[in-house]
């Protein structure tokens, strides 16, 4: 079986690269994170809600990621579905390849034939492993960063690539980067369980529009908080999609003055976010009423 499914996702490439694999002992959340001097090389995260999460790198071998993941789906402790995935692997040792379950269990290769600087540090709960380095001291340095960090398992997987980005990471300089987070529980479908999919395919800093892209889900993420802070954000950040749901949101709690002044974001970058605002109460959507109406197009057309 394996054989014969493997060339469905044989690809090898020169993914030279540092990663992070994590799991959040508060809740259960599961990630992978990678950073690395070549294109679009978020195909080497691999992660299932519930299961478990894959990095495969270093002149990578990308079937061991979602054939590692469903090995692991089946009842496969790590140690044993990396020990199977390598002994199909023609050239193991050019493989750096780290797997964690549901239940922190970790096992990492770091092949013997994989470019210096290379290697790997198993933490509790997480293991960094990089290959092509400057310095022989970035996974170690990327562990430290991920213990220190406060904060929830993208932002403490984050902080242990900007960590290795700062140990010089690559030899050959930075190009793309991915953020993948999956719920601690299985899901009835496949389409379920992603928390947070940040790829960066190409850019000059890739980490910092990881940065960037991070803030900018996690607002959407809370569009329909009306808490002070969520409020409070949403005016500095001045996005008028989120600022113009939310003002449909403060309307319908009463909280007039706060939806006028969101509404203003959006009204002020385009004019057709008052035609979308019309079409929604025509046909029933989001809650949009009469009310909704007079409370914010007509406040913003006396002003």
């Amino acid at each position: 079986m394996c054989d014969g499914r493997a060339r469905k996702f044989r690809r090898i490439g020169d993914y030279v690269t540092y990663s992070i694999v994590a799991r959040c002992p508060e809740t259960g959340q599961i990630g992978v994170a990678v950073q690395s001097h070549w294109f679009a090389a978020g195909i080497v995260c691999w992660a299932k809600a519930g299961i478990g999460a894959v990095a495969t790198q270093a002149m990578a071998l990308i079937e061991h990621g979602p054939l590692g993941i469903e090995l692991m789906e089946s009842g496969t402790i790590p140690d044993e579905a990396l020990r199977s995935r390598l002994s199909l692997d023609p050239n193991p040792e050019i493989r750096q390849v780290a797997m964690i379950d549901s239940k922190s269990r970790i096992s990492v290769h770091t092949g013997s034939d994989t470019i210096p600087e290379s290697g790997h540090f198993i933490g509790d709960g997480f293991s960094c492993q990089a290959n092509m380095m400057w310095k022989s001291t970035v996974w170690e340095c990327m562990s430290k960063a991920f213990i220190g960090t406060d904060g929830d398992l993208s932002n403490r997987m984050l902080a242990a690539l900007h960590e290795a980005e700062a140990e010089h990471g690559d030899i050959r300089g930075k190009q793309s980067a991915r953020l993948l987070v999956v719920e601690s529980e299985i899901q009835s479908y496949p389409w379920e369980g992603t928390i947070v999919d940040i790829r960066i395919d190409d850019h000059h800093e890739p980490l910092v529009e990881l940065d960037r892209l991070l803030k900018l889900h996690n607002e959407y993420a809370r569009i329909d908080s009306l808490d002070v802070d969520s409020i409070s954000q949403t005016k500095v950040n001045r996005n008028p999609e989120i600022a113009f749901w939310k003002s449909i949101g403060l309307v319908q709690s009463g909280r007039i003055s706060e939806a006028r002044e969101l509404a203003s974001i959006a009204f002020e970058d385009n004019s057709r976010w008052e035609e979308l605002l019309l079409r929604c109460a025509n046909d029933g959507l989001a809650g949009v009423s009469e009310e909704t109406i007079s409370a914010l197009l007509n406040a913003n057309h006396d002003g």
